[in-house]
């Protein structure tokens, strides 16, 4: 097959149906979401890195992304709303030897999941949280979220919301994850690099999504359908590599995409493991 032409970054070709339950399907996103895309990203990463998901624990809360559990053929935990993190923390430290991820959106980790978010970022407890941020309650009717802009309608903002959106990656950071990306739906392959570094890094790993909601968000805030809120993306978005040869001035109004923190201090569940053998010895 001739190659010349062909774009290096295009996805890659493979059999996405070994890692989806098909009798699940058809999906109930609405047309033009963004969550198929990111289940799609993180596929790639799987088989990139080749993942076992016998091996791997792939845990959710309540939400639209939320659903993605439902379509993955892994050992997965579809729990309560706001407390994916916290059921994935008890699964880790039960078998370390897994590998857990958590799928979540912008309301369920920052709003009612806020505060066990707080603390496995504070843990560092080896699990890749994928936050979707679609800047909205997408299932339950159109609500605003901590991640939702000032000014921005949604149901429960009719006016405009008052409140600024929380920044979700600082958070992060400064509560001590340490590994915090941040990426979008426009640019997938991009997308799957950083899910591969969220996976490869071993601690708390944090990183937000942005993704287009053209039925409630879009809607509400006249920003057209998913092809125009994917352009949206693109103008307002930047590397940081792209950023740092630009101005401040340049800057304003830019979302940053890339790594934006990585570093290393010890594993949580292995730190715990040190106190049990500790107790033991002591105890014997």
């Amino acid at each position: 097959m001739p190659t010349s032409g062909v774009k290096k970054n295009m996805p890659k070709s493979f059999n996405v149906t070994k890692y989806l339950r098909m009798d699940k399907m058809p999906h109930i996103w609405c047309p033009g979401c963004g969550n198929g895309m990111v289940m799609s990203a993180f596929l790639r990463a799987v088989d990139t890195i080749k993942l076992n998901p016998d091996k791997t624990v792939v845990v959710s809360g309540i939400g639209c992304s939320s659903r993605i559990t439902g379509y993955l053929d892994f050992n997965t935990l579809h729990t309560t709303h706001g407390r994916p993190l916290a059921f994935a923390t008890g699964i880790k430290l039960a078998n370390p030897s897994l590998e857990v991820i958590v799928i979540t959106g912008d309301g369920d980790a920052t709003a009612i999941g806020g505060n066990h978010f707080l603390h496995a970022c504070r843990r560092n407890v080896n699990i890749t949280t994928i936050v979707i941020n679609n800047s909205i309650y997408g299932m339950t009717g159109g609500q605003y979220s901590p991640l939702t802009g000032k000014g921005e309608i949604a149901s429960t903002a009719p006016y405009g919301n008052v409140e600024p959106k929380l920044e979700i990656c600082k958070v992060a950071e400064a509560a001590g994850a340490t590994y915090v990306a941040r990426g979008a739906t426009y640019q997938p392959v991009f997308l799957e690099d950083l899910i591969i570094g969220a996976l490869e890094n071993k601690g708390f790993s944090l990183l937000e999504v942005i993704s287009q909601c053209p039925v409630y968000y879009g809607r509400l805030n006249k920003k057209g359908d998913a092809v125009e809120m994917l352009k949206w993306q693109k103008e307002n978005t930047i590397s940081i590599k792209a950023a740092a040869k630009r101005s401040p001035s340049a800057l304003k109004g830019k979302i940053l995409l890339g790594v934006l923190a990585s570093s290393f201090r010890p594993e949580y569940t292995e730190e715990y493991a040190g106190i049990i053998e500790e107790a033991q010895r002591m105890k014997s």
